[in-house]
């Protein structure tokens, strides 16, 4: 992706990890959703022009999208969509694109809290150099040869078993709607999105009301300067703390909230 997909594709992934870090969030069923709607867009030339084209304002795409999908996914993916479709895209195509980026990064967030991110990683490059390795597989997983059920159920005869579930997803994702690529480089993509999130350091943000946009993506671009690292933020809301934020990365916390600062002041005062 090229300039404004690029950066409309960066402000997407904010807002999965901000929809994934809500109490209750399933990233397995958005994951699942996300494909769906991956499917469908690359089938709807006209779908896809119609949620890109630059003439038309972002609140009637949005809607166009909760007409369509409304009751369908669940609504938090409706919400995701709807925010893809207010965002610019240098490409219609490029809008499918983010959608499948969106689910693959959902599907690896569940293998995560499973803490079986560095499997799947694992997993999805093995089984990369074997279909590159094997002409047979090569051939059977080709855009020549037709039947999606057929190519999902041999993944599944070639993984299920050995290979955790989110391995098996992609895997069948790869094989099944590479999009003009070949399926061993999709699974390539796929562990680098693997290998990007395991980079990742998380921080968890504590805030007496939930944070602005630009109140995250401030806090986003300073955390990365310190640490020279793709930050991911968890943001939580507990009105206890009054005001400022409590930010915790790994084992350091830096505590700078209003609570804290009360009570130290009464620490102080109380000798």
């Amino acid at each position: 992706m090229l300039g404004a997909s690029r950066d409309s594709l960066a402000r997407a992934r904010e807002d999965l990890e901000a929809l994934l870090s809500t109490s209750g969030s399933d990233p397995s069923r958005t994951g699942e959703e996300m494909l769906a709607v991956t499917g469908v867009l690359t089938r709807s030339a006209g779908l896809r022009r119609a949620l890109t084209d630059p003439s038309a304002g972002g609140d009637s795409k949005a809607e166009l999208v909760r007409r369509i999908l409304g009751g369908k996914v669940s609504d938090g993916t409706v919400d995701l969509l709807a925010g893809l479709a207010r965002l610019r895209w240098s490409a219609p195509g490029d809008i499918t694109d983010a959608a499948e980026t969106l689910g693959v990064d959902a599907i690896l967030a569940a293998a995560e809290r499973a803490g079986r991110l560095e499997a799947v990683e694992d997993e999805l490059f093995r089984f990369s150099r074997v279909v590159a390795a094997d002409i047979g597989l090569r051939d059977a997983f080709s855009a020549r040869t037709e039947g999606e059920r057929r190519k999902a159920e041999l993944v599944e005869r070639l993984l299920s078993g050995r290979a955790a579930p989110e391995t098996v997803r992609l895997a069948i994702q790869a094989a099944t709607a590479p999009r003009g690529l070949r399926t061993e480089q999709v699974l390539e993509r796929f562990v680098e999105a693997a290998a990007y999130r395991r980079q990742q350091l998380v921080a968890e943000v504590v805030s007496a009301v939930p944070l602005t946009r630009a109140q995250r993506d401030r806090l986003v671009a300073a955390l990365r300067r310190i640490y020279g690292r793709p930050i991911r933020l968890n943001a939580d809301v507990d009105p206890e703390v009054l005001g400022g934020l409590r930010v915790q990365l790994g084992g350091e916390v830096v505590d700078g909230t209003i609570l804290t600062r009360i009570e130290d002041a009464r620490r102080r005062l109380a000798g």
